[in-house]
Formats: C-alpha cells, structure tokens, sequence
C-alpha cells in the first residue's frame, strides 16, 4: 500500500477470436490460462473494440485465423490501436482439432490459448490495393474455369450426337459450333445458350485483362519484373499480390518453399528422400510460374543462363522436373529484381543451342 491506496498490477490477458460474418465469438485468457470472458458480439470493429477494451485492457496479443473477412477486420482493428495478430488458418486448424468437440466457443478459446503460450504462424495480411489487384486476379481466374467448362460441355455434347469428328481441341472451336447450328438448326436450342455463354465470358474475361494491363503498365516494379523471359503482366501481378511485401523474405531463396516449389524431404532414421514439391498455398500463382517455365524452356529466343540451365535439368531429370525449378528460379529473380530496383539482364553469348 502507498499513499493509502491499492496499486495492483495489471491483469496480462490474451484474446482469441472466432469470426463469422454475422457474430464473432471473443474469448479472453489470462497469463495463467484461467478464461476471464467468453462471449460473442456481432463482427463489428467497434463492437469488438470495444469489448476487448472493456474485459481486455491490458491485451497482450489477439489471435484471428485467416478467412474472408480477416483483412477487413484485422486492418480496422489495427487502426484502433489493438495488438492483432492473423495466423495461418492451416496451422491453427491442428491444434484446434485436438479437441474433441469443434463449436465457435472452443474455437476462440483455442486461439487465444495459442496467443498466450506463443504457439502460432502468423500469415501476411494484404495492403488494401493489393487485395484489390489480387481480387481481379481471382476473378478473371475464375472466369476462365467457368469458360473452360462450357468449351468441355459444348464438346461433350457435339460428341455424343455424332455432330463433330476432328479434334475439338482448338481456338477457332465456338466457330465451328457456330456452323454445327447452322448446319443442324434443331440443335440451336441445346448449344445457342452454350455459346452465349462462352462469348459473353470471354468478353469478361477481356474487360479485367485490360484493367491488369493498366495497372501494370502504372507500376514501375511490375514493368522491371516483366523484363524476366516467360514474365509477363498477369504473372508479375500475380506474384506482387502472392509477395506483398517483399522485405518479408530475409532471402530470395525463401520464395521457393513459400510457392509450394521446393521439394519436401522425408527422413527415418538413415534413410533420406525426397517427397516431391510441397504444397501450394497459392495454386493459380504455382500454375503461373509453372507455365512461365515451359515458355522460357520452349519457346524464348534469347539466351539466358537462366534457360541454358533448365535446359541441362530437362536433359538430367525430364522436362517437368525441369519445369519446376525453373519456376522456382523465376521467383527468386523476381523477387530480387523487386527488391534491388535492377532489370532481368539477358547474356551476350547468342542463342541457346
């Protein structure tokens, strides 16, 4: 006691929250484990700011796993002044499976038992305008699924009526399903709603290729990474927004186990071997990179170190195995050009043999 008064040290406290997109349940843990609230409030940043500020004063870490709606809320919450921390859902998910019932209650009180013994992988966090370029991405990724499927469709069904009997594998395909109905008027109802279908995707398709085309050609760094054999504008956003920030990776060298392309290595006891490339958390952008590859392998001219040598891979190992690691070659210059402000170099040596 001093001066007559009671001066108690303050509570350390750790909060996990369970998001939803209507309530997110809260649950807050002092240093000893013992839970000091648990309850849920609507996925509101005032309303959980407010909470934690009311039953967490003295928070030491807030954990959210990743998922729709974490940016949003993770940036707000930041802006407030709170110690939030969004930490790698797939990590997250082992331990919270350990429990043996899995409700949105248990769920927050795992999290914010992993806050408080230290026990987490927290995941970047995209910028506002990276989410936003990385949002066309996915959409124009999408739509190209979608238009995949109608091609498959419309092929599908000239097949089985007998209507097609070359190869359908080929771009000037919705013109010959053109002269399909033209041909056989009463198969306009079946394969006319198809090829709508296909025309108004690929007119789509076009709008949000020509805004990434735009955006590119504003960004100095895209203009320096597209300078890279096999780069081009989609695969130099595609990476940015997958990077972010390229001051996260200590090495360049990091970037091939963070894009699913290095391989895994299994050990037991003496034995030792290799398991195949790792997982993809980004899998458009490993695709992206992977037919990066097969351009630089195929079909570029000028020589490179860089395609002299995934040419010696092709003759060693086969062209997939190739075709990997010049991918993950591609991320490491990629990444180092992004970093030292330079430009891909190409040798004076004269074509690749």
């Amino acid at each position: 006691m001093e001066g007559g008064m009671d001066h108690k040290t303050p509570v350390t406290t750790f909060v996990g929250l369970d998001i939803s997109l209507a309530e997110t349940h809260i649950c807050i843990l002092d240093q000893d484990g013992t839970r000091l609230y648990q309850g849920a409030v609507a996925s509101d940043p005032d309303a959980l700011a407010d909470t934690i500020g009311r039953k967490a004063p003295n928070c030491e870490r807030i954990g959210m796993e990743t998922g729709a709606t974490t940016p949003w809320l993770w940036r707000a919450l930041r802006a407030r002044g709170l110690p939030v921390i969004c930490i790698d859902a797939r990590h997250a998910n082992r331990a919270l499976s350990m429990r043996k019932n899995k409700t949105d209650k248990n769920d927050a009180q795992g999290l914010a038992e992993l806050m408080r013994i230290g026990w987490f992988k927290e995941a970047n966090v995209r910028s506002p305008q990276t989410q936003y370029v990385r949002s066309l991405l996915t959409a124009r990724y999408q739509l190209r699924v979608s238009r995949k499927d109608v091609l498959n469709q419309m092929r599908g069904v000239v097949k089985s009526f007998g209507l097609f009997s070359g190869s359908t594998a080929t771009r000037r395909f919705p013109a010959m399903v053109q002269e399909i109905i033209q041909d056989n008027p009463q198969f306009g109802p079946l394969l006319a709603p198809l090829l709508a279908v296909h025309e108004a995707l690929t007119r789509q398709i076009a709008v949000y290729e020509e805004e990434l085309k735009k955006i590119a050609e504003r960004d100095p760094d895209a203009r320096r990474i597209m300078t890279v054999p096999g780069i081009g504008y989609l695969v130099a956003l595609a990476f940015m927004t997958a990077v972010d920030d390229p001051a996260r990776f200590s090495s360049s060298n990091k970037l091939g186990p963070y894009l699913g392309l290095a391989p895994r290595v299994r050990q037991s006891g003496e034995a030792s071997w290799s398991a195949g490339i790792g997982h993809a958390p980004d899998k458009m952008m490993r695709s992206y990179l992977y037919q990066a590859a097969t351009v630089v392998l195929t079909k570029t001219a000028s020589w490179s170190a860089l395609k002299a040598w995934g040419l010696r891979v092709y003759k060693r190992s086969g062209f997939k195995r190739a075709a990997v690691a010049v991918a993950r070659k591609l991320a490491i210059i990629m990444h180092a050009i992004w970093i030292n402000g330079t430009e891909f170099e190409f040798s004076q040596k004269g074509k690749a043999a």
